[in-house]
């Protein structure tokens, strides 16, 4: 049995624990990053909310109301104001699941380094040992199978964490490429309102209006995880989706070609910045699978060196 057989394994797994432990550490600043940044999105939508729905109470009744009611047009004021209150709660909705989320990533990351602590310590105890042996036998292989063992745990956990960011980009292309065809619909029957579709064209036009806003949630969700996938390959992205305003489907109430035309406007906007977020997709994954290939084409030739260094 060759006498590296045993440490080689071992210095390999201790290897991957140590780049493990750092790619845990880098994501955790990452996560806390993001974490931050929805807990104040969080803070300014609940200040959002509660103005929105202090509107709402003062048109339902008091002074405001009273007076709205005397110059008319109060119910047309308070539905709008009820949209808005709305369209706010589901913006804060959104933003409190994906703090949880985040809650939840983070704890799950500090559970991990929990269990790695001390990896870098066993990897120095296994070097030394190895060093040890090599100095004791002499082996004229000694420095070149060092090196190959090294390179090869740095190779396979580099392929492995470009394999998890493909995938994580792959999920976060589909949940984009959703939200942007919800938003060619909106894009068509917004300009069938343009051409006199009335009142149904603002319909369907909120429905889809309404479930892209819903996708966009889910398709931030996965660009965060997809955002701390590249962060473990060395690419610092910090990917957002636009807003979809759902007040708009509010504007239908005062309906006329001068709004017809904002919506249009305002929908178009949004699904070109979501156009260039795919697009971004795209390149990058591209990008990654060209990296991973590398990878792989690295790792089958130190494994080739390798077996030529260890057979007879």
């Amino acid at each position: 049995m060759d006498p590296f057989e045993d440490l080689d394994r071992r210095l390999r797994e201790s290897r991957e624990a140590v780049r493990r432990f750092d790619h845990l550490a880098a994501r955790r600043s990452t996560v806390a990053t993001q974490l931050r940044e929805v807990a104040e999105a969080v803070a300014r939508l609940e200040a959002e909310l509660a103005e929105e729905r202090r509107d709402v109470t003062r048109l339902e009744g008091g002074f405001t109301g009273f007076l709205a009611g005397l110059t008319g047009g109060r119910q047309e004021r308070l539905t709008r104001e009820r949209a808005e209150a709305e369209a706010a709660a589901e913006r804060l909705d959104g933003q409190r699941r994906r703090l949880a989320d985040l809650t939840a990533d983070l704890q799950h990351t500090d559970r991990e380094l929990s269990q790695l602590a001390g990896a870098g310590e066993t990897h120095d105890h296994v070097l030394a040992e190895k060093e040890r042996l090599l100095v004791r036998l002499a082996d004229p292989r000694a420095q070149r199978l060092t090196e190959l063992t090294t390179e090869l745990a740095d190779t396979e956990a580099g392929l492995r964490e470009h394999e998890e960011a493909v995938r994580a980009g792959a999920t976060a292309g589909r949940a984009v490429t959703e939200m942007l065809t919800l938003l060619d619909r909106a894009r068509q029957a917004s300009t069938w309102d343009l051409l006199g579709g009335g009142a149904h064209a603002d319909a369907v036009e909120r429905h889809h209006l309404k479930a892209a806003d819903q996708v966009a949630w889910h398709a931030q969700r996965a660009l965060d995880v997809y955002a701390r996938e590249l962060a473990d390959v060395g690419w610092t992205a910090t990917p957002r989706l636009p807003t979809v305003d759902t007040r708009w489907f509010a504007d239908t109430f005062f309906d006329n070609i001068i709004t017809d035309a904002l919506k249009h406007q305002r929908i178009n906007r949004t699904r070109d910045a979501v156009t260039a977020m795919s697009q971004w997709i795209d390149t990058s994954l591209h990008t990654l699978s060209q990296r991973k290939d590398d990878l792989a084409h690295r790792r089958t030739r130190l494994h080739h060196e390798r077996e030529h260094l260890l057979t007879p």
